[in-house]
């Protein structure tokens, strides 16, 4: 039953002298067109595509500007020790310098509002505090300086390493604040 279809066609010389009648493949061609209409595709960029676009562009833009408006800003409520000047900072001279000074400004903040400042530690926290108001009238300085003389590697290498000081100053606060809450504790339950 099974047959080697190689020998079948070298057999029947008659396919394979056959040819198509004139036009045959056209007709074919119009034939396929009409059951199987090929679409065009569009070239992927029709004009909701780029409306959807500009909008999602333009709203995360909008997102991202009210979230670094918002950072810098201190609730009323809060004790404020990193302070607002009117001179260009060095987030005024590039975007880069401005994210790290936003970054370390907001980290300082938000650990200040952590802090618990009750009358056991009240010494302690103003020990923190009066160092704080230091580093930050040394950073107004810098400021200044850096007004005054343009942006150089010295000066904003010196204000980036007051921001981790301060920082750091804020995180010991907080240890400090937890072994006294510790210690406490334990004095109690004896």
């Amino acid at each position: 039953m099974a047959q080697d279809l190689r020998n079948l066609f070298e057999k029947d010389s008659k396919l394979q002298s056959a040819k198509m009648s004139n036009g045959h493949e056209a007709r074919f061609l119009e034939k396929l067109e009409k059951e199987l209409p090929v679409e065009k595709k569009s070239s992927g960029f029709s004009f909701l595509s780029i409306a959807a676009s500009v909008v999602v562009l333009l709203g995360l833009s909008f997102g991202t500007y009210q979230f670094f408006q918002n950072s810098g800003e201190i609730e009323p409520d809060q004790p404020t020790v990193v302070e607002a000047s009117e001179i260009k900072t060095m987030g005024a001279f590039s975007p880069e310098l401005k994210k790290v000074e936003d970054y370390y400004l907001a980290s300082i903040n938000l650990e200040l509002s952590k802090v618990q400042l009750t009358p056991e530690n009240k010494d302690l926290v103003d020990g923190y505090i009066q160092r704080l108001k230091e580093l930050n009238d040394e950073y107004e300085k810098l400021t200044i300086e850096l007004n005054e003389n343009g942006p150089n590697s010295i000066t904003l290498d010196a204000l980036i390493n007051n921001l981790k000081l301060r920082l750091n100053l804020v995180t010991r606060l907080k240890d400090k604040l937890e072994e006294f809450n510790d210690d406490s504790f334990e004095a109690e339950s004896i």
